[in-house]
């Protein structure tokens, strides 16, 4: 069976605002057009203002994704060729020649992992082979032995019922068989009529008569009174005798201790464990059910995921684990962040006010239609990321941009906006958690590692009101994750201005920056709008002096 291929994720920054959002669908739809498996995701939780585009538009949040680390789910092989406990050796001989396998899992019906049986495992028990010879001890019934014998039954019945003695080959005189057959045994004997029926006066439960001759009828009516079994099968004694030892059912000889792993177990995790055991497969195990297997050799060779970056292109917002992917692509609008990636790949890097003006541009380079709704989120992601037009950021080419996606929605440029911006504004039910993770990224800005979160609002005082409790979270922020300054950009969209919170140090690197460090941590800079290009660069330039 072709397995389908990975896919290949559009993802934007942490903490993702609506730009990033909307950019990753309408991208991963453009690469699907183009005959790439690609899929939209997100980073982190959706704010309020892209639920609301995303519910009017009628579209559900990107797959969330966590981290990138590779997990044995992702190098798992999800066709597992098994067994069941009731098995016996010889179906398993032929379950491993059938598939060409080594080892193979034991489930029963539900497919809850009982145990594993390998090749090792069966060239273990044939150097036993003299100790098998007592089926009483391996759970063997005389299904399973008429089954391994590839017998006919002509006399008897009740197969069910458990082999409570050992296998002897009657191969000596009378006397001789007396002396070492006992009730309950198993004998196999060949056209040897006298000894058959010395066979069946030692008590024994079942007489196998090899080498596909007739059996005498006296034979078979002194069995019947005796209540024994008669089998009769083609094969010599020989491979009888090694045909019947393979009737004991998997669940006496399989490997009940097994070393398996859970679809989300790091796959750095593992490789220790495995080197050290060095199995061939290990079963892979979830709430209990076999769920897939790994071959020690994909973790030498190992195919990273591949993803797509929008609207950011630092390590520092980027998804957790993305040294470990494959970037293949990047879609930008910010500043160059010093991501490496191991060879060559497309950039696309404007200096627009929005990502998904250079992806709304991309779709008409190349002749794609842009569906109606994906046209709307684009739409979105522009009036979202230059405020309506406000932003110094925006240029003439995101608002040509937004009118011809304004007119394949169908959408009122102004009237929309207003309802994103109104969306967006509302801090009520948020957490002062929430306020600062709505739009927050990560930068290093000289010898200093800092995050700037940005929230738009249409009263700036709402939010003022509870700067202290804003900054107790502000600071609990620098403090678990070690950053030298925690900054919060309260912009208000009527006045045009922001009101920039902070908590940490170096607090001159503000005033070297602004002129001014403000009051109770909170500086006031009028017609400031947008991080990207009057807070970074601003800051970066004060750092450098």
């Amino acid at each position: 069976m072709t397995e389908l291929s990975k896919p290949t994720y559009v993802v934007g920054h942490r903490n993702p605002d609506t730009d990033s959002i909307c950019s990753a669908i309408g991208y991963a739809y453009f690469q699907q057009v183009r005959g790439v498996n690609a899929v939209a995701a997100r980073v982190g939780k959706i704010n309020s203002e892209t639920k609301f585009v995303l519910e009017t538009l009628g579209f559900v949040p990107p797959e969330l994704i966590t981290d990138l680390y590779p997990r044995v789910k992702d190098i798992m092989q999800s066709e597992v060729v098994t067994a069941g406990p009731k098995d016996t050796l010889r179906d398993l001989g032929r379950i491993m020649r059938q598939h060409k396998v080594k080892s193979v899992p034991v489930v029963d019906e539900k497919r809850f992992m009982t145990g594993v049986v390998t090749v090792g495992d069966l060239a273990n028990l044939y150097f036993d082979e003299l100790q098998m010879q007592d089926l009483s001890q391996a759970g063997v019934d005389f299904t399973g032995v008429l089954k391994a014998l590839e017998g006919s039954l002509l006399c008897g019945d009740n197969l069910e019922r458990k082999v409570a003695g050992r296998v002897h080959i009657a191969a000596g005189s009378h006397s001789l068989i007396q002396k070492f057959v006992s009730a309950n045994d198993i004998v196999l004997v060949g056209d040897r009529k006298n000894a058959q029926l010395t066979c069946l006066d030692c008590g024994i439960s079942c007489l196998v008569v090899t080498g596909n001759v007739k059996v005498d009828e006296e034979v078979i009516q002194k069995a019947a009174r005796l209540g024994v079994l008669v089998i009769e099968s083609a094969h010599d004694t020989y491979t009888c005798a090694r045909l019947i030892n393979q009737s004991i059912p998997l669940e006496m000889v399989m490997r009940k201790e097994v070393i398996t792993f859970k679809p989300t177990d790091l796959v750095t995790d593992i490789k220790k464990i495995v080197a050290d055991t060095n199995y061939r497969v290990y079963p892979v195990v979830e709430n209990g059910k076999l769920v897939g297997a790994i071959h020690r050799d994909k973790l030498i060779v190992q195919e990273r995921t591949k993803v797509i970056l929008v609207d950011h292109n630092e390590s520092g917002q980027a998804v957790e684990g993305i040294e470990e992917a494959q970037i293949i692509e990047i879609i930008d609008h910010h500043r160059l962040g010093g991501l490496q990636t191991s060879e060559p790949i497309f950039i696309r890097h404007e200096p627009v006010g929005c990502t998904a003006t250079i992806v709304a541009n991309m779709y008409w380079h190349r002749n794609i239609t842009i569906p109606s709704n994906i046209a709307g989120l684009l739409l979105a992601a522009i009036l979202s990321d230059t405020v309506l037009f406000k932003s110094p950021t925006c240029t003439d080419k995101d608002q040509r941009t937004a009118k011809q996606l304004a007119e394949l929605a169908q959408l009122d440029v102004h009237g929309f906006g207003m309802s994103i911006l109104k969306a967006g504004a509302s801090i009520k039910g948020m957490s002062t958690a929430d306020i600062i993770a709505n739009d927050i990224k990560e930068f290093q800005i000289g010898d200093y590692r800092m995050t700037i979160g940005q929230i738009s609002v249409m009263d700036a005082d709402e939010v003022l009101s509870i700067k202290e409790e804003l900054q107790q979270s502000m600071e609990a922020l620098r403090q678990k994750e070690n950053y030298d300054m925690v900054l919060l950009m309260v912009t208000d969209i009527l006045n045009e201005g922001t009101h920039l919170v902070y908590i940490g140090q170096p607090v001159s690197l503000l005033k070297q920056a602004f002129g001014s460090e403000g009051k109770e941590r909170v500086l006031y800079l009028p017609g400031v709008m947008s991080r990207k290009k009057q807070i970074i660069p601003p800051m970066s330039e004060a750092a450098r002096i």
